[in-house]
């Protein structure tokens, strides 16, 4: 089952809990849905990551997350997992092919452009350039979220099924 697989990489809730940078959120890490492992809450929690791992912010994913698990009632350590693909390591490379499936999504060919590690390049390029990668960040997050609702329902539906044969065979 997804679940025992999903458990071993997971946090303990007592030591979030007693996290002291976390302290802050008082009586919301108490509630037990943030960590429960159904097949709704992991896959609420990998719809609610994806979607806000490609939101165009500058920061503040994590917060975002944050407020999004405990609104939807989802697994957090999960979402914050699935938030941490957009990094600072990836986000470069993810801005990148959102520019280009924006510009395909609009049908505007995309700008030649050679990088310049400059203040004044960056603002003029992001002034031309917002909405592709807008758009195209949408795009990712709107597909990546929708299609991994879909995988871990089907994935967990297999699972479930796959060991009540297993059983009705014994």
């Amino acid at each position: 089952m997804p679940r025992k697989f999903i458990q071993r990489w997971s946090p303990d809730p007592k030591s979030i809990r007693e996290n002291s940078r976390l302290r802050f959120l008082g009586e919301i890490l108490y509630n037990p849905e943030l960590f429960h492992l159904t097949r709704r809450s992991v896959s609420v929690a990998f719809f609610v990551g994806f979607l806000i791992c490609f939101f165009p912010l500058p920061i503040g994913h994590i917060f975002l997350a944050a407020f999004a698990a405990v609104y939807f009632r989802c697994n957090l350590p999960i979402t914050f997992v699935v938030v941490m693909i957009s990094n600072p390591l990836t986000f470069a490379f993810i801005y990148y092919y959102a520019y280009l499936a924006g510009s395909w999504i609009l049908q505007s060919p995309p700008s030649e452009f050679e990088f310049e590690l400059s203040w004044n390049w960056a603002k003029g390029f992001f002034k031309e350039a917002w909405l592709p990668i807008v758009i195209g960040n949408i795009a990712f997050g709107l597909v990546s979220s929708i299609g991994s609702y879909a995988l871990i329902q089907g994935i967990w539906r297999w699972s479930v099924n796959h060991r009540w044969k297993k059983r009705k065979l014994r």
